[in-house]
């Protein structure tokens, strides 16, 4: 869903490529959109850090702390140089009440985002990188209305680099699970769109899973 821009030109803040744009655990009072540049997630694992998500323009994040008043679940920081457009409970106000079909957009794509980061986050609990990749498929299912749904045959528009951006993983770790898929019989790979076989297994699979994490 695209926004106007322009109406939010006032806000925009420049980050260069390293720079944090805020750090997990401190309090959360503002929410970005990403106008150019590319935003990465981490999110810290003891001594390691873990990628969570490599966000692109259009996109946004840190909307969660504000919606749930609660601190910042993971570190964002710029790739490249960024420009977001960056909002506070108080102007995001101003600007529901100023510009009402921005507001009901914006109402759109936070609704959206919630479901996506929480369906999101179950993919990432699973411990074994398979079910990941399968529940991917699932979470294409349940979002996507496009799809033919008569059978148990489905039909993804889609690439391992999107399967493996969703699951967490590495394009290569993805490609070698999609390989072992089609040596499984289960799913069939296409220069322009993957094909399931049987949604129904996936799912099995998954809530196998997911039953013994």
């Amino acid at each position: 869903m695209e926004l106007d821009m322009e109406a939010f030109a006032r806000f925009s803040r420049v980050f260069q490529p390293g720079e944090i744009i805020f750090s997990e655990y401190e309090p959360g009072d503002t929410f970005y959109l990403i106008q150019s540049g590319k935003v990465k997630l981490i999110q810290n694992t003891g001594e390691n850090e873990r990628t969570l998500d490599i966000l692109q323009p259009s996109e946004m994040f840190g909307e969660m702390a504000i919606l749930e008043n609660l601190p910042r679940s993971a570190t964002a920081m710029a790739v490249d140089e960024v420009t977001v457009i960056e909002l506070n409970a108080q102007n995001f106000e101003i600007l529901m009440l100023g510009n009402p079909q921005i507001a009901l957009k914006l109402l759109r794509i936070f609704s959206k985002r919630i479901y996506d980061s929480k369906r999101r986050f179950m993919i990432l609990t699973l411990r074994d990188p398979q079910a990941k990749v399968a529940d991917v498929f699932l979470m294409l299912d349940e979002t996507n209305t496009n799809i033919d749904k008569t059978t148990e045959k489905r039909e993804f528009q889609t690439t391992a680099e999107d399967i493996a951006h969703w699951a967490g993983l590495s394009v290569n770790q993805t490609k070698e699970i999609l390989s072992r898929f089609v040596n499984q019989n289960r799913l069939e790979m296409h220069s322009t769109h993957i094909v399931i076989k049987n949604i129904n297994d996936f799912t099995r699979f998954v809530n196998a899973r997911r039953k013994q994490a």
